[in-house]
């Protein structure tokens, strides 16, 4: 591009060119500009032209709000801070509305709103490891006797039911509130605590959802909530957790991946417009090379059992000095071919750094696509490859900010990524502990905060577009993903020009 330009701007200053030779030149620079954003090459229908204009009339009465008093623009604050107001707001009703294909960016037990899982804590035979008499609950655990095993000392087993009484029903709601997810996030400041605070909700809810009977159940309902937010399409990454049963045997870990597999099916069954879902086997990262050895293997016999299901392969965890992905090159340079990598690379705002440096592993062993790369803009050699090998960036720009990278959705690097047309799919990563929709706010805050001010349904387009075009489906099951998608693609046009009096006078509630 650049030559092109030259022969416009010529070798000689600038500053002697005449006023109307200066407005062609600048004129030429803005269209060069524009038609290397990101969705630049989709051409809209007639009918997506006019559902166009009723969609930048709310965008723009929300960002010009926000240029007059900084002060009433969400993108410019924590999510936490304006959570409620978001969900008020016309755009973002319209957003939620809108097909968004696929959500490339799931983690297992961090999927389902907080809303499930206080519910789950009334089933039968639940017990909690709590400390403080009872004001802080460290575990669960189903067993029709009080569990002898806890991995927290000073801990009490209390039957659930009883806690509840004993804490009051009020108290007991407000408190699982507040242990299932990161909101406000205000007491913390780092990188590290986020980390700590989010791994612990982890843990806390390890023996609540792993227990058989619950798992199934809690799968289902991630792919209905998904489905209600406007997502035909999910990749969920798992450490496939051996579940439990009451008596407290474990099961095969292949019994975990059965269970995937028949509650998609019977989700599929129910919502003939649902695409598919997918697997994604994700150890965690902080392991010995050794025993990244034994995942390799387990991921390859597990996907000789269910071809379908079991498709890819990544690591999770928070990236430090002490893991770097080229510590486990040797082993995983093993795994079949046609199992592909999803590597999490460069979750950080670090430069230089092994962790960052991790995009560049990820690249040389032919990930498919970058979990966050964050730091991908730091790093423009890699970026160019990425754009050559199209390689997707999954962007989580609200995961993001709670963890600490970056407070203002105006400066995520992800502008950069739209800038140089670099292909990414959007997606939430843990929208479960943010309180979030399952999608909808993560394309709310790129589309309105990290998209440039005329990113208009072109770019909401593409990025439906490309999450299946970056999928792990195969050609033939993207063939007819596109379909599915776009028949709820047209019917959301279609509502949104026969409604668009009542979507602009809907007022914020």
């Amino acid at each position: 591009m650049i030559p092109q330009l030259s022969k416009f701007l010529g070798p000689s200053n600038l500053r002697k060119c005449s006023p109307e030779a200066y407005r062609k030149l600048r004129e030429i620079l803005c269209k060069f500009e524009q038609g290397a954003i990101l969705g630049n090459d989709i051409q809209l229908t007639d009918k997506e032209i006019k559902a166009n204009e009723t969609i930048m009339c709310l965008k723009m009465e929300e960002y010009n709000r926000g240029v007059k008093d900084p002060n009433q623009f969400a993108p410019g604050y924590h999510i936490f801070e304006r959570l409620h107001e978001i969900e008020k707001s016309p755009l973002f009703q319209l957003i939620r509305k809108m097909p968004k294909g696929g959500a490339l960016k799931t983690h297992d037990t961090s999927m389902c709103s907080t809303k499930f899982l206080i519910g789950l804590t009334y089933r039968s035979h639940l017990w909690a490891c709590t400390v403080d008499d009872g004001c802080k609950i460290l575990e669960f655990r189903f067993s029709k006797e009080m569990p002898t095993k806890m991995r927290h000392e000073n801990g009490k087993w209390e039957k659930m039911d009883e806690l509840r009484d004993r804490r009051g029903e009020v108290n007991m709601k407000k408190q699982l509130l507040q242990h299932f997810s990161m909101y406000p996030l205000s007491e913390l400041q780092t990188n590290d605590k986020a980390w700590d605070h989010m791994m612990s909700i982890f843990s806390l809810l390890h023996g609540l959802l792993t227990y058989y009977p619950v798992w199934g159940e809690y799968y289902y309902n991630a792919l209905k909530e998904f489905s209600e937010d406007g997502v035909q399409y999910v990749e969920t990454r798992t450490l496939l957790n051996p579940l439990y049963c009451l008596g407290g045997n474990k099961l095969p870990v292949k019994e975990t991946l059965q269970v995937y597999n028949e509650e998609l099916r019977r989700f599929k069954a129910d919502h003939p417009d649902f695409i598919d879902s997918k697997i994604i086997y994700s150890p965690l990262r902080h392991t010995t090379p050794e025993n990244m050895g034994g995942h390799v293997k387990t991921c390859t016999e597990l996907n000789k059992e269910f071809p379908k299901l079991l498709v890819g392969f990544d690591l999770v965890g928070q990236e430090n000095e002490e893991y770097p992905l080229k510590m486990f090159v040797n082993e995983l340079l093993k795994m079949p071919s046609h199992i592909k990598f999803y590597f999490h690379a460069g979750q950080t705002n670090l430069y230089g750094s092994p962790l960052d440096e991790n995009i560049i592993d990820a690249l040389l062993l032919g990930t498919r696509r970058i979990g966050h790369g964050y730091a991908l803009t730091k790093h423009p050699l890699i970026m160019q490859l990425v754009k050559r090998f199209s390689i997707a960036i999954e962007v989580c720009p609200i995961c993001n900010q709670v963890l600490q990278l970056g407070a203002d959705y105006r400066n995520h690097p992800a502008a950069t990524l739209i800038a140089n047309d670099i292909p990414f799919v959007l997606s939430s990563g843990n929208p479960s502990f943010w309180r979030t929709k399952p999608l909808s706010h993560d394309f709310y805050m790129a589309f309105l905060g990290i998209a440039p001010r005329n990113a208009d349904l072109k770019f909401l387009k593409r990025t439906a577009k490309n999450s299946m075009r970056h999928s792990a489906l195969t050609d033939e099951e993207k063939a007819t993903a596109m379909q599915k998608w776009k028949s709820k693609w047209d019917e959301w046009i279609d509502y949104t020009i026969e409604n668009a009096d009542d979507i602009m006078k809907q007022p914020e509630k």
